[in-house]
């Protein structure tokens, strides 16, 4: 991972939880630790981790994209840290 994926990976797992994260962020993040994104409908993408790169192969979930803001809302956030942290991913 490059700075710019440890700064967004931290800023995930920061606690309070800052809305402020944008979601293209979150999303090359998430590429980037081995994940493969499927647009579903509408906002909706399938954010599917493989075995590569992390320590629960094929965890899956399904995220909304926000929209029209760029900025991803606490709750969202909330969910993508349980999402990495049932994959076994954490800041270092």
């Amino acid at each position: 991972m490059n700075k710019k994926h440890d700064r967004v990976l931290e800023a995930i797992f920061a606690i309070p939880v800052r809305p402020s994260i944008n979601w293209r962020d979150i999303e090359s993040l998430l590429v980037n630790i081995g994940a493969s994104i499927v647009e579903t409908r509408g906002s909706r993408i399938k954010v599917v981790l493989s075995r590569i790169k992390v320590v629960l192969s094929g965890h899956e979930a399904v995220f909304h994209r926000p929209h029209p803001q760029k900025e991803t809302d606490k709750g969202a956030l909330v969910s993508v840290r349980k999402f990495l942290e049932k994959a076994g991913v954490k800041p270092c």
